[in-house]
């Protein structure tokens, strides 16, 4: 243990928050959630404490830490999530789904619409899914317009907008699609209603909202309203259709959630399934890695974290195979966002337990389909990439390529960008930039020597952890023999150069150098090597392009805020957060600046754009 790791535990606060576990080379390795943080961080330090093998590992590797402290339990989680994501951290429990699946979407408006998408906003609006067979999705967005005839149009409706009549009726409307709230056809609240009932079609909850539909098309009929007693009518029928295609679980009618979990070597999958009204309504399933030494409670808890952290609607009962790690921290967690009595269960006999062997091997199943489709996925290599093999005489693949660009003008914001691509495609999630921190002037062969020193030696010193970034099968350098000779040089000092192919490509006639040739290799316009080099060399380029404008743009803010005197680097970076731009400022009044600096740099500012918006 370092003497700054001994010095920071002794001074660990017992608030709520997040701690941050750093390795030697200042790499995130765990993140993790406490209510106490002194307890929870010094327990891992407590000898003799028995701990299973990835944590002992884990522990081994711990450098630093850091805090982040939250006002409660319930934000410590949402916090970790949010940054578990955000690094992946290697120790942590990882869930990932294998395919991006589509969700539903209630907006949030005053007449809000329903439709499906894969993109997920949080801006208030509701989402329900993920939905894993798309046609069922489909035919549930189908059924709730057919009911409800809830608007599709992209018209931005409020009570203010229709009582002024700026909205003229559609087609929808005269078909029996859409209920025409554009044209006050339907009241606010009669349509807010009608999304209500949807939303418990969403829910899987469909019982009672088919008894309230029996009931009315009863009493409409009774008070002899028969044209809309029909209407409902139909309404009950489509809804029926639709719950018809379900699959019965239960008899007992009770809204559940079932846990399954499969595991094969060091795969694991986790898999719910959202039982409502007795009827299975959808399944959501999870893929975890390097899990061999973490133990079913750790990643049943993670499991129940992760799905009820992305769901609205918390059931009243939850079957699990296994305890969680912390199931009474858990339970009450569930308790207080539902609001009502929540039991986790672990069925051992009868209908119960085998819903949840159901749930195992469906996970089984599940589990084995993504293996089969991975052997298949590395089984398969781009044509592209084979020909780039064969054209320059490569041992093996290149499967995975990385691309190095300098960006600059004139000499300043002097930059780089490195892109990688994986089996012939764009890896944007591994793309890095670089500010160039010992090359002040325009200089690319220095520039190259820099980013390729600091990204090689990086992942060389990563080459100890067992989850190190893998080095790439071909380093590819935009620009001639120079920037070429200057990359290799570095790969030589570090012992690389065996292990990985480098290239140049020069820039005028798109040739192709290796080191210490002078003859370029001349590759065909038409091939499809020559493309795939030029595809990373343009994207290389444009990532690097991006950048440069970034930088160039804050720096001309700066400048621009820092010429008025009293004005700093500081200040005029808390403005433009507040502000968003120069203009935002510009335009702000005394009150409003006087709301993020103090009364000094207000006026200051103020006087110093008004005095030059003067004649």
């Amino acid at each position: 243990m370092t003497e700054q790791l001994e010095n920071k535990l002794k001074n660990i606060p017992t608030k709520p928050g997040i701690y941050q576990y750093f390795n030697s080379i200042g790499k995130i390795i765990y993140i993790g959630k406490a209510k106490n943080l002194r307890n929870r961080v010094k327990s891992y330090f407590q000898e003799g404490r028995p701990v299973d093998a990835k944590t002992k590992a884990m522990v081994s590797k711990i450098f630093d830490v850091e805090f982040i402290l939250v006002d409660s339990e319930a934000e410590a989680l949402l916090l970790e999530d949010t940054l578990i994501k955000k690094y992946q951290p290697r120790y942590n429990i990882l869930l990932k789904d294998d395919k991006s699946y589509p969700f539903i979407r209630v907006t949030k408006e005053e007449y809000p619409k329903i439709y499906m998408t894969r993109n997920v906003i949080r801006d208030g609006s509701r989402y329900f899914g993920p939905y894993t067979d798309l046609t069922n999705a489909k035919l549930l967005i189908k059924t709730i317009r057919n009911v409800f005839q809830i608007r599709t149009c992209k018209l931005a409706l409020s009570r203010d907008t229709i009582s002024k009549g700026k909205f003229k009726i559609c087609l929808d409307y005269h078909i029996n699609k859409c209920s025409g709230p554009c044209a006050s056809h339907i009241s606010f609240l009669e349509y807010n209603s009608k999304i209500q009932q949807a939303t418990r079609i969403l829910q899987g909850r469909t019982k009672e909202l088919e008894k309230e539909l029996k009931h009315k098309m009863e009493s409409l009929s009774e008070e002899m309203k028969f044209e809309e007693a029909a209407i409902v009518r139909n309404q009950l029928y489509m809804l029926q259709k639709y719950t018809s295609k379900q699959k019965i679980i239960s008899a007992d009618f009770v809204d559940r959630d079932i846990l399954g979990i499969a595991r094969d070597g060091e795969l694991v999958c986790t898999l719910m399934l959202k039982i409502r009204d007795g009827k299975l309504i959808g399944r959501r399933h999870f893929i975890i890695k390097n899990a061999q030494d973490i133990p079913d409670s750790k990643i049943v808890q993670r499991t129940l974290e992760k799905w009820y952290l992305e769901t609205d609607f918390i059931p009243k009962e939850i079957f699990v195979p296994e305890e969680p790690e912390d199931i009474e921290y858990i339970t009450e967690w569930l308790k207080k966002r539902k609001e009502g009595a929540l039991h986790i269960l672990i069925p051992k006999l009868g209908e119960k337990r085998a819903i949840v062997d159901m749930a195992i091997t469906n996970a089984s199943f599940l589990l084995k389909e993504y293996q089969i489709a991975i052997e298949k996925r590395e089984q398969v290599i781009p044509r592209s990439v084979l020909s780039l093999q064969r054209d320059l005489q490569m041992k093996t693949p290149p499967r995975r390529i990385e691309c190095f660009d300098n960006s600059h003008i004139q000499g300043s914001e002097l930059v780089s960008s490195m892109v990688l691509f994986e089996d012939g495609k764009p890896k944007k999630s591994e793309y890095r930039k670089y500010k160039n921190k010992t090359v002040l002037s325009n200089n690319d062969f220095a520039a190259m020597e820099e980013v390729v020193s600091r990204r090689y030696s990086r992942l060389k010193n990563e080459l100890k952890d067992e989850n190190h970034t893998p080095l790439p099968d071909l380093i590819i350098i935009d620009g001639g023999k120079g920037q070429l000779s200057s990359a290799y040089n570095i790969l030589k000092e570090l012992e690389l150069e065996k292990y990985i192919t480098i290239v140049g490509l020069a820039k005028k006639l798109e040739e192709v150098f290796f080191p210490g040739e002078s003859d370029p290799l001349i590759l065909p316009r038409t091939s499809s090597s020559l493309k795939l080099i030029q595809q990373l060399r343009d994207e290389a380029h444009r990532f690097a392009i991006t950048f440069h404008r970034q930088l160039r743009s804050k720096r001309t803010f700066r400048t621009e805020l820092t010429e008025i005197p009293g004005i700093g680097e500081a200040t005029a970076s808390k403005l433009l957060k507040a502000f968003g731009s120069v203009e935002g400022i510009k335009s702000a009044s005394l009150e409003q600046l006087q709301s993020s600096v103090n009364t000094s740099i207000a006026t200051k500012i103020f006087n110093h754009y008004n005095q030059k918006q003067l004649p």
